[in-house]
């Protein structure tokens, strides 16, 4: 299949993902941003797709998979927020002593991490997508991964304590 022929493909079937954004997402700006990254993503990865495999499956898969792993990125990002600005019940507006006793023990844990570790970390934190943050370093998608990962094992360990 020769790229124009796939590129009118996908945008004669682009129209068709944005009631299945709206259902995802259930805000149409979200629902609009869902729609583009996923053909960006269809178009990054033209050369995945299979002649002849129904092509609207195939970019609601896309879409589905991003909307599930922006998801998860951001559940991660409030549990870790909720860690930081932990407030007793009866304090809704005023950080409790111990909440910030807390957060200055995450921050401290996370910039006494290894050099190695801390540059991915914070990148991460800061809401970066891996692909993005291997790019900025000059790192492997995998490498920085991996780097993350025993990050966050090791913040586990320190906080724990």
């Amino acid at each position: 299949m020769s790229i124009q022929e796939f590129n009118s493909l996908v945008i004669d079937n682009a129209e068709g993902l944005r009631p299945f954004a709206i259902t995802l997402t259930k805000d149409r700006e979200e629902a609009q941003d869902l729609c583009q990254e996923t053909l960006y993503k269809a178009f990054a990865h033209r050369d995945k797709y299979q002649p002849g495999t129904n092509i609207r499956a195939w970019l609601c898969t896309i879409m589905r998979n991003i909307f599930i792993n922006e998801y998860r990125r951001n559940e991660r990002k409030r549990v870790i927020l909720d860690a930081i600005r932990y407030t007793e019940p009866s304090q809704s507006l005023s950080v409790s002593a111990e909440g910030t006793l807390r957060m200055k023990e995450i921050q401290s844990a996370l910039y006494n991490l290894p050099h190695i570790f801390k540059t991915a970390c914070l990148l991460y934190l800061q809401g970066y997508k891996y692909q993005e943050i291997a790019h900025a370093l000059g790192e492997p998608l995998g490498t920085i991964k991996s780097r993350i990962h025993f990050a966050r094992k090791l913040l586990q360990k320190q906080l724990e304590r």
